[in-house]
């Protein structure tokens, strides 16, 4: 199995020790290649050591997690950014994952399943905790959950394979993890997203897989599954 190589980014130094500790002693394909307690510390760390993951609280003084990630997004592109975080704050989420980040997760997560959604990250998943979905789709915790909302599009708006890759969209997989389902290169995925965000007139990744379950596309798309 490949090893996973992470950066830890926390202002709570023994928040971090003891996250490190974990995945040490309990996950033997990710090694913890560096630890920061802000942004600015995490920027240098992940320039010292190239990762595959970072893991970066959302909330730290002077740069916070947002503008690590925007930062990290823009100097590091292939790097992925999970935030983990006490607040499940929606604008938060919409904000990191426009700068790529690839998954939000609250801080009382367990540790197996930090180490699993690292582990699924890694095999370019978007990870997002059921707490902080509820919120982005403005569902309460009991409510019966509503359909999505298209607005005004329908699937004849898309071609065939827009369709495939908004599909992937609304499941939650990155674009790595489209081309490698559809078996195309990553950059096509990224010429047909371009077209699907042109239509959709948006560029919130959220708000286009909300769209996409709202249209139904499972119905389109079974042959995928």
């Amino acid at each position: 199995m490949a090893m996973i190589r992470v950066v830890l980014v926390d202002d709570q130094l023994l928040f971090v020790e003891s996250l490190k500790t974990v995945l040490d002693f309990r996950a033997d394909d990710i090694e913890v290649v560096g630890t920061a307690h802000n942004g600015e510390e995490g920027l240098q760390v992940v320039r010292d050591t190239h990762p595959d993951i970072v893991l970066m609280d959302v909330r730290m003084p002077g740069m916070d997690g947002v503008e690590t990630a925007r930062r990290l997004s823009a100097e590091f592109p292939g790097i992925k950014v999970v935030m983990l975080t006490t607040f499940d704050d929606d604008t938060y989420v919409r904000e990191a994952m426009q700068y790529n980040a690839v998954g939000y997760l609250l801080k009382n997560i367990p540790p197996e399943d930090l180490i699993g959604s690292i582990r699924a990250v890694g095999s370019g998943n978007i990870l997002l905790s059921p707490d902080v979905v509820g919120k982005i789709l403005g569902r309460e915790e009991h409510a019966p959950e509503p359909s999505p909302d298209a607005g005004d599009f329908t699937v004849g708006d898309f071609s065939r394979r827009e369709r495939e890759v908004l599909y992937f969209i609304s499941r939650g997989m990155d674009n790595t993890a489209i081309a490698n389902r559809l078996f195309i290169a990553e950059q096509t995925v990224k010429n047909h997203i371009s077209k699907i965000y042109a239509k959709l007139e948006t560029r919130d990744r959220f708000r286009v897989a909300e769209i996409g379950r709202g249209l139904h596309l499972e119905h389109y798309c079974s042959y995928l599954d």
